[in-house]
């Protein structure tokens, strides 16, 4: 028996007649990061959305903690995912933007305002909540899609690009910080 916390099970994903995905297999222990690397179109994004159940594989499955939830849908899923694009709402201040998701799950508001702080100073944005999404800079709008992500206490993280639309030397420290979150979280987390 493994001690894989997320398996991925020989999945395939095809869009027509291209194979995006093609008989992928691999196992990540509980806490454990994978960054995956590839030009564009290798199929990156796609593993991705399978992992968070936006796509259905043509074949194949995907466990966490031993239960198959390849059929299984996103919400159910507690899955975090942090686009390339970071996909805030800019009428929305951090805090509400945090709170999107929990507000989704039906969380109750003083749960979700302690989660939005704590997700918030996880980040090293406390006191952020009442900033407008336009009065942030790259890299704090980064870490508040990081917040989001992570404020509903997923079991597997997934980031998309996360870094992509910052310029190099923010860049380079952002990507310690999301290490070191990640590092304190002890979350899986599949990093494209």
């Amino acid at each position: 028996m493994s001690d894989a916390f997320l398996v991925v099970d020989d999945l395939t994903k095809r869009f027509g007649k291209t194979t995006a995905v093609d008989h992928l297999s691999l196992e990540l222990g509980r806490g454990e990061i994978l960054a995956l690397l590839g030009p564009s179109g290798s199929g990156k994004t796609t593993l991705l959305r399978l992992l968070a159940g936006f796509e259905a594989p043509d074949s194949g499955r995907v466990l966490v903690g031993g239960q198959d939830v390849t059929a299984t849908a996103p919400v159910a899923r507690r899955f975090g995912m942090v686009f390339q694009h970071y996909a805030l709402f800019p009428h929305l201040d951090a805090g509400q933007n945090v709170a999107f998701g929990l507000e989704s799950l039906r969380i109750g508001g003083a749960e979700v305002a302690r989660r939005v702080s704590e997700a918030l100073a996880l980040v090293d944005l406390a006191g952020f909540e009442r900033r407008r999404i336009a009065q942030l800079s790259g890299g704090q709008q980064q870490r508040v899609a990081l917040a989001r992500a992570l404020a509903p206490e997923p079991c597997v993280l997934l980031l998309d690009e996360p870094l992509s639309n910052l310029d190099p030397a923010l860049r380079e420290r952002t990507r310690g910080e999301i290490r070191e979150v990640i590092r304190r979280v002890g979350i899986t987390t599949v990093f494209v």
